[in-house]
């Protein structure tokens, strides 16, 4: 079987006469051309600069361990990958012209584009997606992020300067999809030879991606603030500036955004909305994802490898209360992980986990876990189910972690919450894999594969929690491994089943992102905010 996608990504924008745009009426978003006459109505304008809030200083690596939700919104506009994310939430064309797959699928042949420069001026060539590759990605002892979807790729051959094969060990139906996703490439001549995680220059410093904005300056704690990118090798931006502000608090960002001093975000802490609904020159729009919130539990620590513990952890959690009241309603159950922005593989016909604590006392009960003393606490052989809930403080997350925390309580666990600042949760968490029990979320590619989350190949990837099972892995590769919409379908159904039953996460509900902005910024794709991101060069901002 062979497909193959091709076109270039054309994107018409007429642009006339330039001319001064604002925004919000703060001096930081406003813009001028300095020559030129008004655009015409409904035109859009060039100039202006927009501001974004991250929680923490970024890491300007796209494969660092440390780069995560604070820094995927730079590194997507800084750097380039293969694919990008369409319109449609398909995988379109990028620093790759086209692609095809040999009969087979072991064989991914890309042709690149010829006309794309680094932001130092190099000429970006089929070497630097090898370098990438083989030498970041597929190097084990380095750890990069992401590598989970990389699992079954052996290794990147260059055919000439601006053709390179994908070669896999079995096909992977996902590649373009993956290859879209926070799998930006970097420039073989700045790293070859260098430790990339320790080349504080480029991570820290001053990156050079191919991206439609570049790095004028970074403020550590802060801001980062990117300028256009004149030589772009595709539709040249319309906006001058992006600014990121390090903004660790979520009533900033709301403070913010009401003054005009941010344009668009994807709100996390949803106690605002009703502010924001009322605000004039304010929308909000809500966008499926493909996300899900979970809480993990390690499955190195035995206690939590008794599916009956687990069970009873999500019977005790009043989810749709939580969706009530912090979200908003912004969000529904989840008891899978496939997301239902994904509607040709969701399925919501699943063992379902409703609000019991009786039937979660129950289930401990099973396990050995019963409150023998009296004193409100389950105990086995004499030890209390203690647990440590390290999470990382972004948006509403410390809100609704404290909400869990009480509903264990009154199930019988001894639950000691510990929120940290986000980059130290990231470290101990994901990188060091320190911890108890957890809260947080996966946004993962347009694509059902979830091997890079749940498969046991992934366990020194993403799949944080270590959970391993041959069935569910002997699934997760059956869907990998085909082409075929109505067969993968089938596959990713019983998946869903057995992730239901087996709880490799604890499966709390997948979002609605709740992305607001300021009225005059236009030009934003109806995506999610991190995928409308890809299209940033289309943005503008409406006198």
């Amino acid at each position: 079987m062979k497909n193959k996608w091709m076109g270039l990504l054309t994107l018409l924008i007429s642009i006339v006469l330039l001319a001064a745009c604002s925004y919000g009426g703060d001096s930081s978003s406003q813009g001028s051309s300095g020559e030129g006459e008004p655009a015409a109505e409904g035109e859009p304008q060039k100039g202006g600069k927009i501001s974004i809030p991250i929680v923490a200083d970024p890491t300007f690596n796209p494969w660092h361990p440390n780069a995560y939700a604070e820094s995927n919104v730079i590194n997507r506009v800084l750097f380039s990958g293969l694919t990008q994310t369409g319109e449609d939430l398909q995988p379109i064309p990028d620093l790759a012209e086209d692609w095809e797959t040999s009969e087979d699928e072991l064989e991914w042949t890309f042709n690149l584009r010829d006309d794309v420069l680094w932001h130092d001026g190099e000429q970006f060539t089929a070497d630097d997606v090898a370098f990438t590759f083989n030498e970041i990605v597929l190097n084990e002892e380095l750890g990069s992020n992401n590598t989970s979807y990389f699992q079954k790729l052996k290794e990147v051959q260059v055919v000439d300067d601006y053709t390179v094969k994908f070669m896999l060990e079995s096909p992977v139906a996902a590649l373009p999809a993956y290859l879209s996703f926070n799998t930006e490439i970097i420039p073989q001549h700045i790293f070859e030879g260098q430790d990339p995680w320790e080349l504080t220059s480029f991570n820290k410093e001053n990156p050079v991606g191919t991206g439609a904005f570049k790095l004028k300056s970074y403020t550590s704690g802060q801001n980062v603030v990117l300028e256009r990118n004149d030589d772009f090798y595709g539709d040249i931006a319309l906006l001058d500036e992006v600014e990121y502000k390090v903004l660790a608090d979520a009533n900033t960002h709301v403070a913010q955004l009401l003054s005009g001093e941010l344009s668009i975000f994807a709100l996390d802490d949803l106690a605002a909305i009703d502010r924001i609904e009322s605000a004039e020159n304010v929308t909000i729009e809500a966008r499926e994802t493909p996300r899900f919130f979970w809480i993990i539990a390690n499955q190195e620590v035995e206690k939590y490898q008794d599916v009956r513990v687990r069970q009873a952890i999500l019977h005790s959690i009043d989810r749709q209360n939580i969706i009530d009241t912090v979200l908003k309603g912004y969000a529904t159950i989840a008891d899978a992980g496939i997301a239902p922005a994904l509607k040709d593989y969701y399925t919501d016909d699943v063992t379902r986990y409703d609000y019991d604590p009786e039937r979660a006392k129950e289930l401990l009960a099973e396990a050995g876990w019963e409150d023998t003393d009296g004193d409100g606490i389950v105990d086995k052989d004499g030890e209390p189910f203690t647990i440590d809930f390290e999470i990382g403080i972004q948006g509403d997350l410390e809100a609704i972690s404290q909400m869990v925390q009480q509903y264990l309580v009154k199930t019988g666990f001894d639950v000691n919450l510990n929120a940290m600042e986000w980059n130290s949760m990231i470290q101990e968490v994901v990188v060091n894999r320190d911890y108890e029990m957890s809260l947080n979320w996966w946004r993962y590619p347009a694509d059902p594969d979830l091997s890079a989350y749940m498969h046991s190949n992934s366990i020194a990837g993403n799949n944080i929690t270590a959970y391993q099972n041959p069935e569910l892995d002997a699934l997760l590769d059956a869907g990998a491994q085909t082409s075929d919409v109505e067969e993968r379908k089938e596959i990713y159904i019983e998946a869903q089943k057995f992730m239901a039953e087996e709880l490799p996460y604890i499966f709390l509900w997948y979002p609605q992102e709740a992305q607001v902005r300021a009225s005059n910024l236009k030009g934003v794709p109806d995506l999610a905010f991190g995928d409308a991101l890809h299209h940033i060069h289309k943005w503008y901002i409406e006198e």
